[in-house]
């Protein structure tokens, strides 16, 4: 966190790469990240749910790891790489082959922990190209998910895996 402070000595300046993009912005030290992301950045796909690190629906990747964005600072994400749900899919704006098998299984409904559960499913395929099931059900057993019952989810995160394998 930079000690810069703009007109109001209270905010502070935070410099970040935000989906491959150096980003900037100014915040109170008590600012959350995810409220940073959305509010600051315009990065809304991070939904904020719980704000206590339980429901998943704030997850997004920071410098290589999946992190709960209400339990983190803004300024503690200064100099880092975040990565958000705005940012799996390709350049071109084509969606991942996670998020078309999410599409493919029905593995969203309303769509609230989606962004989340697409962070951390995604960090778990470029960790292990081929999870169990056990593995994925341990994965989204971190995010609350009220509507898909799950079935779906971990159905698309193993279809995912066979095809991402099957292009290699």
């Amino acid at each position: 966190m930079s000690r810069e402070p703009n007109e109001d000595s209270r905010r502070f300046l935070v410099k970040l790469t935000l989906n491959g993009k150096e980003r900037t912005g100014y915040c109170e030290p008590r600012t959350t990240l995810c409220d940073f992301l959305r509010h600051h950045l315009g990065a809304t796909g991070t939904h904020v749910g719980c704000e206590h690190g339980v429901c998943g629906a704030c997850t997004v990747n920071v410098d290589g790891k999946p992190v709960r964005s209400c339990l983190m600072f803004a300024f503690q994400a200064d100099g880092l790489q975040v990565n958000t749900v705005e940012g799996v899919a390709g350049e071109d704006g084509r969606l991942s082959a996670l998020q078309q098998a999410f599409r493919r299984h029905h593995a969203l409904q309303c769509g609230f922990c989606t962004p989340g559960m697409l962070i951390s499913c995604q960090d778990l395929l470029d960790r292990n190209p081929r999870p169990s099931r056990e593995e994925v059900l341990e994965v989204v057993s971190g995010h609350l998910c009220r509507c898909t019952g799950y079935v779906g989810i971990v159905n698309a995160v193993l279809d995912a895996a066979a095809r991402q394998r099957e292009l290699k």
